[in-house]
């Protein structure tokens, strides 16, 4: 049963993976994911079905367009090869249980934030509201907490990222983040309950990692703006495995048990 669940999860993710490198790009360029079926950036051709196998047809191009030979990023498979790796992770985490859907739904919506914030530096609300709205019935009826937890983590997280955003601003006269951070937030909260706690530390470290290196290889500075989509998401995919052990961990080590 785990290694069919395993395969299922792997197929599923690739295919899903592939759906949302197509949504994100259209989000990025402004164009309606019912359009109709993929095309080439560079070109306009449709892409055939036999060169829409996830990361195989990526590599069997060799990384480009069969019409025009236009060069395709190399994040569209590792796009496609991550999310069947955290569909992996999460369906041997949750095994076949009824939480394994949130979670999926709340995987896929973190990947496909943090692809559109790379790219234009805006975190959708067409994905990241409905997802939240989705999650609090779904945590309600099959999270490992109280009912109320849910709630309360999405909309402590989101006005802690609000207060941190504004005292920003006053600050240093510069938006620290954007209003969709702190959405992002909301539906972290949702989907985590109390271990968003460590997702936004987690978060917050790995941004401010990246803003020192940037600066220290004299790549930016301190005003320099960086998309914080993307390490907020990587925070929630650690805590949605390990923050409730490592709440836990930190306070059997504040207290001293």
């Amino acid at each position: 049963m785990t290694i069919l669940l395993v395969v299922l999860a792997a197929v599923y993710g690739l295919l899903i993976g592939s759906f949302l490198n197509a949504w994100a790009w259209r989000l990025a360029h402004d164009e309606r994911i019912t359009r109709g079926r993929s095309h080439c950036p560079a070109c306009g051709h449709q892409i055939r079905a036999r060169d829409n196998v996830p990361v195989l047809s990526w590599l069997l191009l060799r990384g480009r367009c069969r019409d025009c030979a236009a060069p395709i990023h190399w994040r569209y498979p590792a796009g496609e090869a991550l999310t069947a790796a955290l569909f992996v992770a999460v369906a041997l985490y949750d095994g076949l249980d009824w939480v394994l859907v949130p979670h999926l739904l709340f995987v896929s919506a973190l990947i496909l934030v943090s692809q559109v914030d790379l790219e234009i530096r805006i975190i959708p609300d067409v994905v990241i509201l409905p997802a939240a709205a989705l999650g609090v019935p779904l945590m309600v009826l099959f999270g490992d907490g109280p009912w109320w937890e849910w709630l309360v983590a999405g909309a402590g997280a989101a006005g802690f990222l609000l207060l941190i955003s504004e005292v920003y601003f006053r600050v240093r006269h510069v938006e620290g983040m954007g209003f969709g951070d702190v959405k992002l937030a909301l539906c972290m909260g949702v989907y985590l309950g109390v271990a968003v706690v460590p997702a936004l530390f987690l978060g917050f470290l790995g941004g401010a990692a990246v803003g020192v290196t940037l600066v220290a290889v004299r790549r930016g500075d301190g005003k320099t703006a960086i998309p914080f989509g993307p390490f907020l998401a990587a925070g929630a995919v650690v805590a949605l495995f390990a923050g409730r052990p490592l709440i836990e961990a930190y306070l059997s080590l504040a207290l001293g048990r």
